[in-house]
């Protein structure tokens, strides 16, 4: 099955993941993909970068930003901007933890640093925006940019790790306003009860929002996978190694792309053997990896950048 056999016959929307070693093409496969599903296929697409250091912009030569923009017909395009998103986070989600009385009793609300000091804060509300673009049906593809390999697997466990969190941290303001309105039963004077679920609703919201993505990048019938390398050693063996990783947390990768490669040119002395170089490595790829679909793209003499060149890598990989 190829990349764009997921989508056929397909009404609900459906997810495309591109990761990566840095510098091995993952920002121009993605556009260029987002660019043939909209124009080829005639798809309502969204591409979004999660990727901090954005080049979605540089890719389409238009300035993209942290709104949803319309590039062209059926193309529309967002960066995550990490600090906006960990405000936003921070308005709508953290003053009710900041605000629990049982969280201060105990000493832990130092843990929900408001000044953004709490490690990887930024990831955990660049994945909480992530998740409300996830829900989003107003388009048939969403396509994700994702950050190198190390850090979109990080960000891609972060749903495990968040449903621990936040599952513990329901289960303990559960307890501890149980317990509230216990003593406010037996004192004298106590205040009235507390409503059930007060000061819960935005950790529920987050908690079922996880479930249904781990849902959907688990599906391999939503959720198509793809690893981008280059055919040098430390790339193929950056790219098992996830591939590993990708497989424990239940991610679906179905297509290995080989980017970068030098067409044949015997005039060329430094082309000739670094091509032989790559053929060698072409080998291993194809042993290593027999359960993948495997694409290849050659090392095109331009920058992959704008919508002609962008155009051009399309009808490559995909007809």
């Amino acid at each position: 099955m190829g990349l764009g056999d997921l989508i056929k016959g397909k009404k609900d929307t459906v997810y495309y993941f591109f990761s990566g070693k840095g510098g091995v093409g993952k920002t121009s496969i993605a556009a260029a993909t987002a660019l043939w599903f909209s124009q080829k296929v005639k798809k309502k697409v969204l591409i979004i970068s999660i990727d901090p250091a954005h080049s979605l912009s540089d890719s389409f030569e238009i300035d993209i930003g942290g709104e949803v923009k319309k590039l062209k017909k059926n193309l529309f395009a967002v960066e995550i901007d990490p600090k906006k998103a960990m405000q936003e986070y921070k308005e709508r989600f953290m003053p009710k933890i900041e605000k629990s009385e049982f969280l201060k009793g105990l000493g832990l609300d130092g843990i929900f640093d408001m000044a953004g000091m709490t490690p990887g804060i930024d990831e955990i509300a660049a994945f909480d925006r992530f998740l409300q673009y996830m829900q989003n049906r107003d388009y048939d593809v969403i396509i994700f940019d994702t950050a190198p390999t190390g850090h979109a697997l990080r960000f891609l466990s972060l749903p495990d790790v968040l449903d621990s969190w936040v599952g513990k941290l329901i289960k303990m303001r559960m307890r501890f306003a149980g317990l509230a309105n216990l003593v406010k039963k037996v004192l004298p004077f106590g205040e009235p009860e507390e409503k059930p679920g007060t000061g819960t609703e935005q950790l529920d919201a987050m908690k079922r929002r996880i479930k249904e993505a781990k849902e959907i990048l688990s599906n391999p019938e939503k959720t198509y996978y793809s690893m981008i390398l280059i055919a040098e050693e430390l790339a193929i063996l950056e790219s098992e190694r996830s591939l590993n990783v990708l497989k424990e947390y239940g991610i679906p990768v179905k297509t290995i792309i080989v980017n970068e490669l030098i067409p044949e040119n015997p005039k060329c002395d430094f082309c000739t053997e670094k091509r032989k170089l790559q053929q060698e490595r072409m080998k291993t790829i194809i042993k290593k990896f027999t359960r993948f679909k495997i694409m290849k793209l050659p090392l095109y003499k331009e920058e992959i950048k704008g919508f002609d060149m962008l155009d051009r890598v399309g009808k490559e990989l995909y007809g």
